[in-house]
Parts: C-alpha cells; structure tokens; sequence
C-alpha cells in the first residue's frame, strides 16, 4: 500500500532522493529521516498554511528542512537547530548545496535557550527533537507561535508504544506525556494523523 501511493503522488527531486540514500547509508538511526511521503506532506502543509517563518527543532540530516524550505516563499525562512554537533558535518553540505539554502537558518545549540533568543515570532514549528523533552518544545513553542499558528510534532505513535502497557522507556513515557497534555489543552485544536509513526497537528486558538 505505501509503494502504491508513492506512485501516485508527488515524486522526490533528484536531491532529495540523494540525500534520503547518503543519510540510509552513512548516519546512525537513518529512519529518523523523513522520506518522501511525509517529506511531500511538510511541503504542501507550508504551501497552505503560508508562514512568514518557521522554527524546527531536530534538523537531522535536514530532509524535512530542505522539504519545508521548498514550500516557502523566496522571503520565507526556516530557522532549523540540532543539538547534536556531530551531525553538523554531514548536514551541513546538504542544506548549503541545495537550491533552497538561502531560506534556511541551520544551527547548532538547544531550542529551548536558542530559539527565543532569536526574537522571531513563528506561523509554523514543527517537533522532531528528543522525544523525553517533547511537553517542554511543546510549551516553548506556543510561547513563539502566532495567533492560528501551528505545531506539528512528529513520531507521536512512537511505533504503537503510546498504547503498550508495558513500554516503560523515557522516550515512549515523554510522548505519551505531551500527546496527553495536548489532548487536553484548550489552547489548541489538535489531531493525529496515522502517517509513519504518528504525526500531531496542533492549531493555536
């Protein structure tokens, strides 16, 4: 079913496609990446949400920045931070050689200190950072988020252990966590799409 439809949407650019195979082949953990369904995703998202500026937190190999970046317009940005400073060499190249580097601002430090340091005000942040600090991105970015803004967060199935009775890890306790805060909280409008391993729409009211 998922290779039917990849035939039968949007296809991947050369680029990413290249990027996708280095990241399969070279970084720890490659799964993380995004890939093309929900890379094509986060670029109609952008395409119909239209942010002026965007804020992410996990860059990653960088598919989905550059994914995001491609639907912004020329004077959109896309600030981007990984905490990993390991993953600068190999991240950094992509972002700076692809046709959409002038639109993405690619850091390393900690969102939570870095990002409201930049005094930018964000129509979109999107998530994918440690999963154990996800309730405090979460906090974090409504306090920068615009009116109607929107929070997407993603792995927030986290390959079906938010509903194992016996996952006890941080990771599964930090997701199950934020998903019920959210569920929750009548600052936003929320749904989980059951894409990969779990995508969260979140709407600021």
């Amino acid at each position: 079913m998922e290779e039917y439809i990849l035939q039968h949407m949007e296809p991947e650019s050369d680029y990413l496609r290249a990027l996708y195979r280095a990241t399969q082949l070279k970084l720890l953990y490659p799964r993380m990446a995004s890939g093309h369904l929900q890379g094509r995703l986060l670029k109609m998202l952008v395409q119909m949400i239209r942010p002026r500026n965007i804020l992410e937190i996990g860059t990653y190999s960088g598919y989905s920045a550059l994914c995001m970046a491609e639907g912004l317009p020329d004077n959109g940005k896309l600030y981007t931070f990984e905490i990993n400073d390991e993953q600068e060499v190999f991240t950094r190249p992509w972002i700076d050689r692809s046709p959409w580097a002038s639109k993405i601002d690619f850091r390393i430090g900690d969102a939570l200190q870095k990002a409201p340091e930049l005094g930018v005000s964000f129509e979109m942040v999107f998530i994918d950072g440690d999963k154990r600090r996800y309730v405090d991105y979460y906090e974090m970015a409504l306090t920068l988020l615009t009116e109607q803004g929107y929070i997407l967060a993603d792995n927030t199935l986290w390959d079906g252990h938010v509903v194992e009775a016996s996952a006890h890890d941080a990771q599964t306790i930090g997701i199950r966590t934020f998903n019920d805060q959210v569920a929750a909280d009548g600052r936003v409008e929320k749904i989980i799409l059951p894409l990969r391993d779990g995508l969260t729409i979140v709407r600021k009211r």
